[in-house]
């Protein structure tokens, strides 16, 4: 009985004794993997293929790995539980038991091949494949230790689910293609979350054997490897029967294709932003509709030394880019195919009228029935030109825009002030703008400044969310979209009022397809030299942007924005929105519409007789009243005119008379058109005449002006006049040259000889100079 008591109480000592050592074992093996894994951290970053997807997910573009891989990562919700299912059965069921390593397997697996004298049978978990793959080493035992201290450190760091999601991304399919997601898009072409049973099974045994089990070249080997598994799985009763027998009637045919390459300029954008999926909002089948008209339409324009085109197409109630394309081949050697014309910076022709004609009718300056000159002007010696080369005289706002006149839009932009404009497209990220705004002049709303096809795709856009620019979204990560308001809503219906005209100049020529196709708004545009031809329209639907030219900068005589970017425009329009009954753009409550004189644009008096309802916005359109009336008083043979000051006791009658600008006199003059001129001054006015004249104090009078032949400077136009003095007209040897403001500085550039300078006030108080202009070689 004692001994027994004995033996009990040393059986108890003992196990306190080995439970108290093989604690401290334990906690010192604990404290070694901590150390170890403190001094070699996990090498678990993993460099993927960067893929481009569709709005639907498909991927429609890949890049190799810096080490040449088909690397794709394969994301969790692309996992399915058939995939996840598979797998786990076949490489290994203890997966989500186990803690990294599979005592029981490894045991297994030694004693296998300790009797077979050759290995037969391993105990690679899942976690040890990944460690492997993430780490290449010689196969060997300290290979294998490395692996399960290494498998520990996986468990610790990632759940089970992204150990499997690293698994797939890693396994070897052989050749360059790694990770279940490459290979199902590459023997499969399609994503791994649509891989059928047979497919998957066929898949997964291919790591083991990736050299000599090849899909396309040993597909039968394959095919009977894979309903070997198809059995086994059917025996564990891991799936059901039917799934099984279904799955070993499908047969292999797969071989290995390429990966798709759409979308290549936007997908080449893009990846540089970095990331390794990069999902675009680009709509496959309007990007390949579009991609089809591009080309067809470019190769009929080859003859005419027109090789490229790029067209971006925004949906207008998400904002997103659902085509895009950069060139008409981007395999095209002839003409940088590979450029992307889309984001290339160039002259944008005439395309931003429409904002700048919208912030001018906000600041009140304008209405679409508001008439403007377009005659010649001279601004610092800018001289700006029509397209045509040609004057109109007397124009509306709305017809200059319609016909997209220059000078005008020149003068409007004078008016407004280039910095308001400028602030505005710089608020849009039009980059080559806010880069050069302290450079930029007049000549920019004529195309004298730098943008983008995608940038002026933009701005359209905001004419279709009435005048609120919204950046517009490439990626479905792009939600943080930037608003701008450009334009009120009012100044915004009546551009887009004006622009969905028919009846105007550059219509394309015989273009006859318009029974179906939807309404839209569209402005052209052309660039000097004819190197750029621009059409840009909109509808509530669609904002699409067109720009056609020559990526070597080389001009055509036939390249106009009107005669060759419109019709793909609206070749574009009656794809994507063919026969669209989509009601047009709403007046807004703050617009509201007037009479106005149809020979001022201003609101009426008694003496205007053609009358126009005209749109305007209450309280900023201009309430000045028609001026253009005037009652003078005349001598009876209307030889003589008469101011308060002069005018006779009687002998005298008054008489309405027409008020024309000395320029356009000029220019009415220049054209044979007639008009009732207001007699001259009565020449005894004391007070007209004899006070307050100008004085003109550059150039000087009765000097001599030597100037370069080979680099003509223009002389300098200063007067000081009288205070009641608003506006000045110069005239250069009794030819009108230009108005100005009392006071501004103007530039000219004279003939040789002598030249005759005259300055008259708006008052008609005249001074005249005389100079003497020698050209020489300095």
């Amino acid at each position: 009985m004692v001994i027994r008591k004995m033996k009990i109480r040393f059986t108890k000592r003992n196990m306190v004794r080995f439970l108290k050592w093989a604690g401290i074992v334990l906690g010192s093996l604990i404290i070694v993997f901590f150390l170890l894994n403190w001094i070699f951290p996990l090498p678990d970053k993993i460099e993927y293929s960067t893929i481009v997807t569709d709005s639907k997910g498909e991927v429609i573009n890949a890049y190799l790995t810096h080490d040449q891989k088909w690397r794709m990562k394969t994301e969790l919700n692309e996992i399915s539980p058939l995939l996840r299912k598979t797998i786990v059965a076949k490489e290994d069921k203890y997966f989500y038991s186990h803690p990294g390593i599979n005592l029981a397997a490894i045991a297994r697996a030694f004693f296998k091949n300790i009797f077979r004298m050759k290995t037969t049978s391993g105990a690679s978990t899942i976690t040890m494949q990944v460690a492997r793959a993430l780490e290449h080493r010689k196969r060997n035992i300290g290979s294998k230790v490395i692996e399960m201290f290494r498998a520990f450190q996986l468990e610790l760091k990632y759940s089970k689910s992204e150990i499997l999601q690293m698994y797939l991304n890693l396994v070897p399919y052989g050749g360059n293609i790694e990770g279940v997601k490459s290979a199902s898009i590459l023997y499969f072409n399609k994503n791994p979350d649509h891989l059928s049973l047979a497919e998957i099974t066929a898949l997964s045994i291919i790591p083991n054997r990736p050299s000599s089990l090849v899909i396309g070249k040993n597909n039968d080997l394959i095919l009977k490897e894979r309903n070997k598994w198809l059995r086994k799985f059917g025996d564990e009763n891991i799936f059901a029967k039917k799934e099984i027998e279904n799955a070993m009637a499908e047969p292999l045919t797969a071989t290995r294709g390429t990966v798709p390459h759409y979308l290549s300029h936007l997908s080449y954008k893009l990846k540089k932003r970095g990331g390794d999926r990069i999902q675009t909002n680009i709509n496959m089948n309007t990007q390949l509709k579009i991609e089809k008209l591009v080309e067809d339409h470019v190769r009929t324009l080859r003859l005419k030394n027109i090789k490229n085109a790029a067209v971006v197409v925004i949906d207008n109630n998400t904002h997103k880019v659902i085509a895009y394309v950069g060139s008409s081949d981007f395999h095209d050697t002839t003409d940088g195919g590979q450029v992307n014309g889309a984001s290339a910076i160039r002259e944008p022709g005439s395309t931003l009228k429409p904002l700048l004609y919208g912030l001018c009718i906000d600041e009140g300056l304008e209405t679409p029935k508001m008439v403007v000159t377009d005659v010649g002007v001279n601004y610092a010696g800018y001289s700006p030109e029509n397209y045509d080369k040609k004057f109109n005289g007397y124009v509306t706002v709305e017809y200059a825009l319609e016909h997209s006149l220059n000078i005008p839009a020149v003068k409007s932009l004078k008016m407004l002030g280039k910095d308001k404009l400028v602030q505005k497209l710089a608020a849009c990220d039009f980059k080559q703008i806010k880069k050069d705004q302290s450079k930029l002049g007049l000549s920019m709303i004529l195309g004298g400044c730098g943008t983008t096809l995608e940038e002026l795709t933009g701005l359209f856009s905001a004419f279709a969310n009435n005048g609120v620019y919204v950046s517009p979204a490439y990626t479905q990560s792009d939600t943080n979209f930037k608003k701008v308001t450009l334009i009120s809503p009012a100044a915004n219906y009546m551009v887009t009022d004006i622009l969905s005209r028919i009846n105007r100049p550059d219509f394309p020529l015989n273009w006859q397809a318009t029974e179906h196709m939807p309404k839209i708004a569209w402005k052209t545009g052309t660039s000097y030299g004819r190197r750029d031809a621009w059409s840009i329209g909109y509808n509530k639907n669609y904002t699409v942007g067109v720009w056609i030219g020559n990526f070597s900068g080389t001009g055509s005589a036939e390249l106009s924005g009107a005669n060759v970017a419109t019709p793909l425009l609206f070749k574009i329009f009656n794809t994507i929105d063919y026969d669209s009954d989509q009601e047009w753009f709403s007046i807004p409550g703050n617009c509201e519409q007037r009479k106005v004189c149809s020979e001022t644009g201003l609101l009426p008096t008694d003496h205007c007789t053609n009358i126009v309802m005209d749109y305007f916005i209450p309280m900023i359109s201009s309430a000045k009243t028609c001026d253009n009336w005037q009652e003078i008083m005349v001598s009876p043979n209307e030889k003589i005119s008469y101011c308060k000051n002069c005018v006779p006791e009687n002998g005298y009658k008054e008489k309405w008379y027409k008020i024309i600008d000395p320029e356009m006199q000029a220019w009415m003059e220049e054209n044979k058109i007639a008009y009732e001129k207001i007699p001259p001054h009565n020449p005894e006015c004391e007070k007209i005449f004899k006070e307050g004249l100008p004085v003109i104090t550059s150039p000087n009078n009765n000097s001599e002006y030597l100037i370069n032949i080979k680099d003509k400077e223009p002389l300098q136009l200063i007067c000081k006049t009288s205070n009641d003095v608003s506006k000045v007209y110069w005239y250069v040897n009794n030819k009108f040259y230009k108005s100005s403001s009392a006071g501004e500085k103007q530039f000219f550039i004279p003939e040789e000889g002598p030249v005759k300078i005259s300055c008259t006030d708006d008052k008609g108080r005249n001074r005249d100079i005389w100079i003497k202009v020698r050209y020489v070689n300095l």
